[in-house]
């Protein structure tokens, strides 16, 4: 919008919603914006009224080398594959585009070739991250340790209002996560910010923890995060092997003594037909403790395994 302003003349607000591809009421919100961020938009009255910027305004440059320029395109492209670009589609290309216009003629042909060429091990994920004011907040409240009161939907949508002490944001698997103690629960929670609809700052100040490791935090309260099946599995194996097939986002490990060499896995999952390869790939002993149907799919897996190894040439 900004671009189209300085442009020159006045922009009536259907015709800035055309241009970008938006209804009237975002135009408005984005001339709000604007405001916010001290740019001189004037409203203009009448029947042929609009916007327009002041007169002789424009922004300053943005001097960025070709090497910049590329790391904050790569940036974007990344970040917005991963879904973690916390703003809209739109918003996110024209990011895009502006840096791409800013590149030498040379390496922007060559990045273009880099983008149409290259591929990813990973499935691109949808950009389900919070509104960018909404992360922009917590994440202000968690580096100046100030409570939020915040409103949240769970995932089964129950709607409640609390007020959290952020000790950290995280990113993981294409969300943002803020972490911290709760006062609903009296406990540390994780939230997802994408579910979180209001936040406001409020006045006062915490101390985070000793040692608190908000990613850690994070990627334990997923893995505990309740599910249809509760599995509980005795390995002889060391923790850093086992974390090779169970990461932490899906497994919580626990030595039974510190004197032995078995450790115990506990797994939620909404199902269970995943977990007997990835413990034939471990290739440890272990022992099912719960529940009886993962004994079974294990007995299911190893006789497909020895069919398989008994099979002949022509068979």
């Amino acid at each position: 919008m900004l671009e189209i302003l300085q442009s020159g003349g006045t922009r009536t607000v259907a015709e800035l919603a055309g241009r970008l591809d938006v209804d009237e009421r975002t135009v408005r919100r984005y001339v709000d914006h604007l405001l916010d961020l001290g740019i001189p938009v004037r409203s203009v009255r009448g029947r042929h009224g609009g916007y327009r910027l002041s007169s002789g305004y424009r922004m300053p440059p943005l001097m960025l080398s070709g090497e910049e320029a590329l790391a904050v395109l790569l940036g974007l492209v990344a970040g917005r594959r991963a879904g973690l670009i916390s703003t809209s589609v739109a918003a996110a290309e024209s990011a895009v585009a502006k840096v791409r216009r800013v590149l030498p003629e040379t390496l922007g042909r060559r990045l273009d070739a880099l983008l149409e060429v290259a591929d990813f091990t990973a499935p691109a994920r949808p950009a389900l991250t919070a509104e960018a004011e909404v992360l922009l907040t917590v994440a202000e409240a968690a580096r100046d340790r100030r409570p939020v009161e915040l409103a949240y939907v769970a995932a089964h949508g129950g709607a409640s209002e609390r007020v959290v002490h952020p000790y950290g944001i995280v990113a993981h698997s294409g969300r943002w996560y803020l972490t911290g103690f709760d006062s609903a629960s009296g406990q540390a929670r994780t939230f997802r910010v994408d579910r979180i609809t209001t936040v406001e700052t409020l006045a006062g100040t915490f101390d985070v923890p000793a040692g608190f490791d908000a990613a850690q935090r994070v990627l334990t309260a997923i893995a505990e995060t309740p599910y249809q099946h509760e599995v509980s599995v005795r390995i002889r194996s060391t923790p850093e092997q086992i974390r090779s097939v169970f990461p932490p986002s899906v497994a919580t490990l626990k030595e039974i003594d510190p004197g032995t060499s078995w450790v115990r896995a506990r797994i939620r999952a909404e199902r269970l037909e995943w977990i007997p390869p990835l413990l034939a790939a471990l290739d440890r002993p272990f022992v099912v403790e719960q529940p009886d149907a993962l004994r079974d799919l294990v007995r299911a897996l190893a006789s497909r395994l020895a069919d398989h190894a008994d099979a002949r040439q022509g068979d």
